[in-house]
């Protein structure tokens, strides 16, 4: 998956522990801050101000925080497990305990869509969200992220099983 490419174990965290939204998001600015040598104000900063245009939680759990950032030339992305979950205004009103957090080169906003489109028909699938929510190690998330479920929307077929990921 596109914007999987470049994550790393380092990307991923499992289980943090949160007051709230504004602590899971500062607490993730500053480890993408400190893994790609931004700033991390400039991230928080990008990620607040999209948020204040309203909640990037998409139901089911899940929040997609994200910036079109300057100052980057190649997209960041990283996953994040919260325990326990977090209010964060979703529609669904289901607390958020999986946020996948993408910045994104200004330059190349135009492919931000497509990718946030792929992420989104990635997390629809109950087996990618059960397997995130059950993954022991950063290594089992990347496999599962790795995966791809099923390639048609409109197929019957179900997503890869579970198995082998634990």
């Amino acid at each position: 998956m596109m914007i999987f490419r470049n994550l790393s174990e380092e990307d991923i965290t499992l289980d943090l522990a949160t007051k709230g939204k504004h602590s899971a998001l500062s607490k993730i600015a500053v480890k993408i801050a400190r893994r790609t040598g931004l700033d991390d104000r400039e991230v928080l900063r990008g990620i607040w101000r999209r948020e204040r245009l309203g909640s990037t939680a998409i139901g089911r759990g899940i929040a997609v925080p994200h910036a079109l950032l300057r100052s980057i030339s190649s997209p960041v992305a990283s996953f994040t497990r919260l325990a326990p979950p977090i209010d964060f205004k979703s529609t669904d009103l289901d607390p958020v305990d999986l946020v996948f957090t993408l910045l994104w080169p200004r330059s190349e906003a135009r492919t931000f869509l497509p990718a946030l489109s792929q992420l989104f028909r990635l997390v629809r699938a109950p087996l990618i969200r059960e397997g995130l929510r059950l993954a022991q190690s950063p290594e089992e998330v990347m496999a599962i992220l790795e995966s791809e479920p099923s390639r048609s929307t409109r197929s019957q077929r179900r997503p890869m099983a579970l198995e082998g990921w634990r």
